[in-house]
């Protein structure tokens, strides 16, 4: 393993468990197979709508 890999590799198992959060509760407040789907989307990209809400408190 390299250097670089090892200094990443806490990050990328706090985005994992964040994932996984983050689908099964979006998964678990669906109210339908399709609502499912967007929220299993929408816990891929988490982070963002995390960084886009601490900049907008931030900024108001």
């Amino acid at each position: 393993m390299s250097k670089d890999v090892q200094k990443t590799a806490p990050a990328g198992a706090v985005y994992g468990f964040g994932f996984i959060g983050a689908a099964i509760f979006y998964i678990s407040t669906a109210t339908g197979f399709w609502m499912g789907v967007v929220g299993f989307l929408k816990a891929i990209v988490w982070p963002a709508f995390l960084v886009f809400e601490a900049f907008k408190n931030m900024a108001g």
